[in-house]
């Protein structure tokens, strides 16, 4: 029933990001709690997505009801990928890269994911998700950055790694150093010596606490240098150097 708009929907120029959404899903009242504060025309919109749409209205009207079918299909997007059978088919998305690639060297082509910077819409467009290097980038189209973030919500790039815990690459220490006919340059040199001295620093109280920092080198390395006994992990405290990130790290 709800399959023509559905895969319209998705089959349409710039929205290669969305998955298609189940029947059941759809017609589950309790899925859409709380939407028709949001959608203008919500019936008709709701009508419109599971193809029961008989209303007999002009053009602008018609086009209207088009607009808030398309946002609604998109808030409740936003629900579905968070369920069993959405993390699914998000998934396969996934390894088919249809979300692209970090364009970051280091991270060697690692796939992105699309998510929002806030669940309520028309406040952020969609980024894209590194896993790797667990930074955030803007699409490379015009048309898949004008999508709305709140289509995929804040969380469902890491409930989809909590699920599937595997995916989750192992961070790379690998750092580009920029050099100049073969030798460092020193300004950034020393920023990068500071900034990796705080990392190992902080893998060592990591690594005091019994906590996995998920780096590949901490099983290869030798942090030779161990807190003593009564180390008190929150009296420490790492001031910031000239020219350095406030945090401390890259």
């Amino acid at each position: 029933m709800a399959d023509f708009f559905a895969l319209q929907f998705i089959s349409s120029r710039g929205n290669e990001y969305f998955c298609e959404i189940d029947e059941e899903y759809l017609t589950d009242r309790f899925n859409l709690t709380g939407l028709n504060t949001e959608v203008q025309y919500y019936q008709y919109a709701l009508d419109l997505v599971t193809d029961v749409f008989d209303l007999d209205c002009d053009d602008d009207m018609r086009e209207t009801i088009e607009k808030s079918a398309r946002h609604l299909y998109g808030l409740v997007h936003a629900r579905y990928i968070v369920t069993t059978r959405g993390l699914a088919k998000m998934l396969d998305k996934y390894k088919k890269n249809d979300f692209g690639k970090c364009p970051r060297v280091m991270c060697k082509s690692q796939p992105l994911l699309p998510m929002g910077q806030s669940d309520n819409p028309n406040i952020k467009a969609v980024k894209l998700y590194c896993s790797k290097c667990e930074d955030i980038y803007n699409p490379k189209s015009s048309r898949h950055a004008a999508i709305d973030g709140a289509y995929f919500g804040t969380s469902f790039h890491n409930i989809l790694f909590q699920v599937y815990p595997a995916l989750m690459p192992a961070k790379s220490y690998e750092r580009y150093s920029p050099r100049i006919y073969g030798f460092k340059v020193h300004a950034p040199a020393a920023l990068i010596r500071w900034q990796n001295g705080q990392r190992d620093d902080m893998r060592r109280r990591l690594r005091h606490l019994k906590v996995d920092s998920g780096f590949v080198e901490d099983d290869k390395e030798d942090l030779d240098t161990e807190y003593e006994e009564d180390f008190e992990p929150e009296n420490v405290t790492n001031g910031p150097v000239p020219g350095g990130p406030v945090n401390g790290m890259a």
